[in-house]
């Protein structure tokens, strides 16, 4: 592959940047490994060996961007934009496989070296969008040749141009340097954040004396939560570590009111204790940056710039979207919450006051007692391993023709990974598909998808992707039996992965999932509504001790209930969307000395202040807004999700799930990447001129 020639021709100059002893050609990162498809070889590839790559693929970058700038013949799209499109494949390949492993399988080392790197990388970008000598050729051929170029060739022309000018070629000298500084700061807090994150969620444990205090937990549960006191010198005693939101899902068994309300005040409070953990300054200064930022760039606020380039466009677009769902959302939400506070005075008393810490319980007894049903039911049928084969698989043929099969030859990084190949309808291999299900305590929380090998018709590359979650592991022979909300983010996780898999791009920076946030997120949502068609889920939905599909009057009862206790789940998401938005409306000079207070008011400002419905992440452990690139994008989750409801509309009223309608979803929406108008392709599919948030709340059940 050209990957390989690029990297090869490269090595005369590698032993500049060696370190550590390794000369830098045995460094595994600097190459193609010479495993199938250029998948990474995890059993050469050591923590040692990403400081010298990193240090390696930068040089060489600049090196490949100083030719561009000097070349003397007049810039062109063939002498300008295609080597700046490939001047970092190296550093590409680095990256993935270093970002991949510190989110899914970090150590102490990895995490300095992310400290130390991340700023570098983010100088990097800088040299690159605030080199003037080169923006003045991306200029030059923007302005001489887009009119002539066609196809992904002009789409990548606008990608750049429109990418340097946000980054601020645009700016002055001095304007440059100060905006680089903040460039800088911001990186390195951002990182600071991510490493305090994960360790303030692991001590955010609480201890219980008993097993009795933890009535309610199965008893696969109790004996995790007594495996893990032990594992961390707390014999005899029982350890409850909270994921990364507000709510935990033990919350909604906890027989013991005091554990649910300490497990709920350790989750919501694990940021802000004014210890060492503690992220509030953090925070802030993230914030007050970004609004300078922003000022710099000649943008009101952060929100402003973040937007210009999504399909919202606008923070005005965003908040008219969010206050025509939260006009559905409210009656809804306080619907639900007297049905449920009356459920509870039924046993508790008349006094009964419904906290955040009830809900979820209370909600589970009270969905158990009107559908007969509750998680500990269903979960016997959601065996991990028969939801994977049995149902992504198995959807993923039905609708698009595709076939896996595990593999055992290539190395992994984590004994729990598993390798598939993915091959097309046409028996040709489409991808690599890597899982990784189940949680460790060096594993950030959450669940996603990347690619350790990104699609290039260029560069002759495919698609190797991952998707990667939390879940229990469970004990040595025992099969791994999840929730149905483990059972739907498996789906979500895929519909990503099945984005990528379908990438069709000439170029990398416009290859599958490389679109606007308020896209990228609606293949995954869509790709839900398959957990619950009924041909995939008897399909997959089948007792882990009998093999017996779940019973249709069981089924049935899942489905009623599934629209139960609707709206609490899109309050947490409107409220942290209302957060996120809060702090990049920031404008330059604006701090916030109290966050407590700034929520407060950012809540009740847009009508979503409720104790009983908190935010799906408070401020200070908001990963997705303060590290993980959805600063003013959080919206997207709800902004994809109508879209997805669109689409799914437009599948019910022409046939359901069909070969022919997958093909057509794969060919005008999910394969296109960024190489056309995202906002054309979605209209082009469901002849909407813009997304429609009725479908969606009838979808969830919030109006009739």
């Amino acid at each position: 592959m050209k990957k390989t020639i690029l990297a090869l021709g490269l090595l005369t100059m590698i032993t500049a940047c060696t370190q550590h002893g390794k000369r830098a050609d045995d460094n595994p990162l600097l190459h193609d490994s010479g495993l199938f498809m250029g998948a990474p070889d995890f059993s050469k590839i050591t923590d040692n060996d990403f400081a010298p790559a990193f240090d390696y693929a930068m040089k060489e970058q600049l090196e490949k961007i100083d030719s561009i700038c000097n070349e003397k013949s007049e810039p062109t799209f063939e002498n300008t934009i295609v080597p700046l499109e490939f001047s970092g494949t190296t550093l590409r390949r680095v990256a993935n496989i270093f970002f991949g492993l510190v989110s899914a399988d970090g150590t102490d080392k990895l995490q300095e070296i992310e400290a130390e790197y991340s700023p570098k990388l983010t100088a990097q970008s800088d040299n690159i969008y605030l080199n003037d000598k080169l923006f003045q050729r991306v200029k030059k051929v923007y302005d001489t040749q887009l009119n002539e170029l066609q196809g992904e060739d002009k789409r990548l022309l606008e990608y750049y141009y429109d990418a340097f000018v946000r980054a601020g070629a645009n700016l002055s000298p001095e304007k440059k340097e100060e905006l680089k500084k903040i460039n800088a700061e911001l990186t390195k807090l951002e990182t600071q954040f991510s490493q305090l994150l994960l360790e303030a969620t692991n001590q955010a444990y609480i201890l219980v004396g008993s097993a009795d205090s933890l009535k309610g937990l199965s008893e696969d549960e109790i004996n995790a939560a007594k495996q893990l006191a032990e594992k961390n010198g707390h014999k005899g005693m029982y350890m409850l570590v909270p994921t990364n939101t507000t709510q935990q899902p033990e919350l909604a068994n906890l027989d013991n009111r005091d554990i649910r309300h300490r497990f709920f005040e350790a989750s919501v409070n694990r940021c802000s204790k004014g210890d060492k953990y503690d992220t509030s300054k953090l925070i802030t200064k993230i914030a007050e940056l970004r609004a300078e930022k922003a000022a710099v760039l000649g943008y009101k606020n952060f929100a402003s710039w973040q937007l210009e380039d999504q399909m919202a466009k606008t923070p005005n677009a965003v908040y008219d979207f969010l206050n025509n769902i939260i006009a559905g959302y409210l009656p809804k939400a306080k619907e639900d919450a007297k049905e449920i506070e009356d459920f509870a005075k039924k046993t508790e008393g008349p006094d009964f006051k419904l906290e955040a810490w009830d809900w979820p319980y209370y909600a589970e007894k009270l969905k158990k007692e009107k559908f007969d049903l509750d998680e500990n039911m269903v979960k016997p049928y959601f065996v991990l391993d028969s939801v994977l084969t049995n149902g992504l698989f198995y959807a993923a043929n039905k609708m698009y023709g595709l076939t896996f099969k595990e593999r055992k030859d290539l190395p992994v990084y984590n004994d729990d990974v598993h390798v598939y190949d993915v091959i097309d309808k046409d028996g040709k291999q489409l991808a690599l598909f890597y899982t990784d299900y189940y949680t460790r305590p060096n594993k950030s929380g959450g669940a996603w998808m990347s690619n350790w090998v990104d699609q290039s018709h260029y560069l002759g590359t495919k698609p190797v992707i991952y998707n990667v979650c939390n879940y229990a592991k469970p004990a040595d022979g025992k099969p791994a039996l999840i929730s149905w909300d483990n059972v739907e983010t498996m789906f979500h996780e895929f519909g990503h992965a099945l984005h990528g898999m379908f990438a069709n791009q000439k170029y990398l920076s416009l290859s599958g999932t490389a679109t606007p946030r308020d896209f990228v997120e609606m293949p995954s949502q869509f790709n839900e509504h398959w957990a619950s068609e009924p041909s995939v889920f008897k399909h997959y939905a089948k007792h882990y001790k009998t093999g017996e599909p779940m019973p249709q009057e069981l089924v049935e009862k899942v489905q009623a209930a599934s629209k139960f206790n609707a709206a609490y789940s899109l309050g947490e998401n409107l409220a942290a969307v209302t957060l996120d938005m809060a702090w990049h409306m920031l404008e330059k000079g604006q701090k916030v000395d109290n966050i407590d207070e700034f929520e407060k008011q950012a809540l009740e400002k847009m009508k979503m202040y409720n104790t009983q419905i908190p935010p799906r992440y408070r401020s200070p452990y908001f990963r997705h807004i303060f590290t993980n690139g959805y600063s003013a994008g959080y919206y997207a989750y709800l902004w994809t999700n109508v879209l997805d409801w669109n689409i799914y509309n437009w599948f019910v009223q022409h046939g359901g799930m069909t070969s022919e309608n997958g093909q057509r979803f794969r060919d005008m929406i999910i394969s296109k990447g960024y190489s056309e108008d995202l906002n054309k392709c979605f209209k082009d599919f469901t002849g909407l001129d813009k997304p429609n948030p009725d479908d969606m709340l009838r979808g969830r059940g919030i109006i009739k």
